[in-house]
């Protein structure tokens, strides 16, 4: 009996790897970017944007990428992060008349959270903001300029001064009224918090005419062609958040003329499980072979592409770490790798968790601090740099006029030591502090340019420069202390030039905790980000929103 569950048990896994086999997620994800090149052609006027990760592989083309995470509109667990205010997209909307996001589900559902619950929140606050701003300008009763950018009153003479501006929560129709009544209940915090926080609410304001509100497509919504409205008829500025799979299940079998195949709703997902090294770029620069060779050379087309990729970039000293694959226990015993089987991903050097959003990675100067941040791939190349502090754990092919312009941190991520950003930020800072004294211009790197490089600039900006952004070899830093305010504060100026920045909370966790004199003796059992005996600063300064706003 026990024998004959174990087949059963074997024969279930070997059809779900049969579902989720490479060819079957490709061919998914060609098949539903048809419907977002539809949708985009009903508004050619509007740039399209990816929702990170899974969002940047059902298109060829995207104007832009932001990272509205689906936890943020989790039930009971609804949050405004500071961390991730994707103002770009809200810029954006603003010069262009609207944007339409893509995303993508697996769990059956029409739309993730990230568009049902995340991004109404995030625009709800936003709009809420803009308000009390336009209020402020306009001394409807609000502080003056000078004066905190929190305000007890948030809604007084809201109706009186701007009564067309829709400060409303907008969600879909099937979020119960009992959730949307509790997520009201808490925007004014919210929006206290993003006011607090430096923002530049006053670029927002004038970028945006009309208030932004959602609005949600899938493959199910109907749409009169003939009835299409134009994006600047409406009283508002569009955010078109478009779901680009089927959610009539997870797997549809499916035939065409040449192969029969099983579709996967929101293919795109979890990337590293099936893609085998295959990014977004490359996968569009050959979707076409790849669709047309079908599941049974498949597997071998994506090995040469990623292969010969990997070859270019190694040729021109990128980082491009051998992939292997690793047969699992069933071909062992046959000899034989199935065509249908996924295969496990071991690159040498580092974990399997490439990122398919590398490829739209660049090198963002923050303002006029003479730092930037980016891709270690891209760091050789980089134009106007003086000196390099390449935080990869691989090393950069250059040839520095000068020993001292060229610092090599070979620092993980948190996941993997939770202390070696913290052990590795004294060296970072004197190399940044011994080069911009000589007015040099620095790039900082890691492997995506998206963390490390992101959290290492955070603590030279804290510890270097001043509060209104000019570099003071640290007489700032010395004399003030350094709360989670202000830690946000310099993030947030960050965010607005690095707009792929996504620093991991471990990480931001070592660089607060350097900030405040630990050490990895002191901090080894502190798990929380901010210790709870530093109260928050009660000082608004105005890092992002006064002299580095003209950055």
């Amino acid at each position: 009996m026990e024998g004959e569950r174990l087949s059963i048990y074997r024969a279930s896994r070997t059809i779900k790897r049969k579902e989720n086999s490479l060819y079957n997620a490709l061919r998914s994800i060609y098949e539903d970017s048809i419907f977002v090149g539809e949708i985009a052609q009903l508004w050619p006027e509007l740039p399209l944007i990816a929702n990170l990760r899974c969002g940047l592989w059902y298109s060829p083309k995207f104007d832009s990428n932001c990272y509205f995470k689906s936890t943020d509109g989790h039930t009971n667990n609804w949050s405004f992060n500071t961390s991730r205010l994707n103002l770009h997209v809200a810029l954006l909307a603003g010069q262009r008349g609207g944007c339409i996001i893509i995303d993508s589900t697996r769990k059956g559902k029409r739309f993730p959270d990230s568009m049902s619950k995340t991004i109404p929140i995030w625009t709800c606050v936003l709009n809420r903001s803009i308000l009390n701003y336009l209020n402020k300008r306009c001394g409807a009763g609000i502080p003056v300029e000078g004066e905190s950018n929190t305000y007890d009153q948030h809604s007084e003479h809201t109706e009186h001064v701007f009564p067309d501006w829709d400060r409303s929560l907008h969600l879909p129709s099937w979020i119960p009224e009992t959730e949307k009544a509790v997520i009201e209940d808490r925007l004014e915090d919210w929006t206290k918090q993003l006011e607090a926080s430096g923002a530049d609410i006053a670029s927002l304001a004038s970028s945006l005419k009309k208030p932004l509100r959602p609005l949600w497509i899938s493959q199910k919504t109907v749409i009169w062609l003939n009835e299409v409205p134009e994006h600047n008829s409406w009283d508002f500025t569009p955010l078109i958040l478009v779901s680009a799979s089927s959610s009539s299940g997870n797997f549809q079998h499916r035939t065409t003329s040449k192969f029969s195949w099983n579709y996967i709703s929101g293919a795109g997902d979890d990337e590293e499980s099936w893609a085998r090294g295959l990014s977004p770029n490359l996968y569009w620069n050959h979707a076409y072979d790849l669709i047309n060779l079908g599941p049974d050379l498949c597997n071998q087309k994506v090995a040469d592409i990623v292969e010969k990729d990997r070859v270019y970039r190694a040729q021109r000293g990128h980082n491009a770490p051998q992939i292997s694959v690793k047969p699992s226990q069933c071909s062992e015993r046959t000899g034989q790798f199935s065509a249908e089987e996924p295969l496990d991903l071991e690159i040498q050097g580092i974990k399997s968790n490439t990122k398919s959003f590398d490829d739209k990675c660049k090198i963002f100067w923050l303002g006029s601090t003479n730092v930037a941040v980016g891709p270690t791939r891209l760091a050789a190349d980089a134009l106007d740099v003086d000196c390099l502090l390449n935080c990869d754990k691989e090393s950069v092919s250059i040839c520095p006029d000068e020993p001292e312009a060229y610092l090599h941190l070979p620092i993980v991520n948190s996941k993997l030591d939770r202390f070696s950003l913290l052990k590795s930020l004294p060296s970072a800072l004197s190399f940044a502090k011994m080069n911009l004294r000589r007015g040099k211009k620095l790039l900082i790197c890691c492997d995506n340019g998206e963390d490390i490089s992101i959290c290492v600039s955070l603590a030279i900006l804290t510890s270097l420069f001043s509060d209104e952004g000019s570099f003071d070899d640290g007489e700032f830093f010395s004399r003030t202390c350094i709360t989670k305010l202000e830690m946000r504060r310099r993030l947030i100026f960050i965010c607005k030039f690095a707009i792929n920045a996504r620093p991991s909370r471990g990480n931001l966790r070592q660089v607060f905790n350097f900030i405040n004199g630990g050490s990895v003796e002191s901090k080894t059992c502190q798990e929380s980000f901010m210790p709870k005996n530093i109260k928050e600063s009660s000082r608004v300064g105005g890092y992002a929103s006064a002299s580095l706003r003209s950055c």
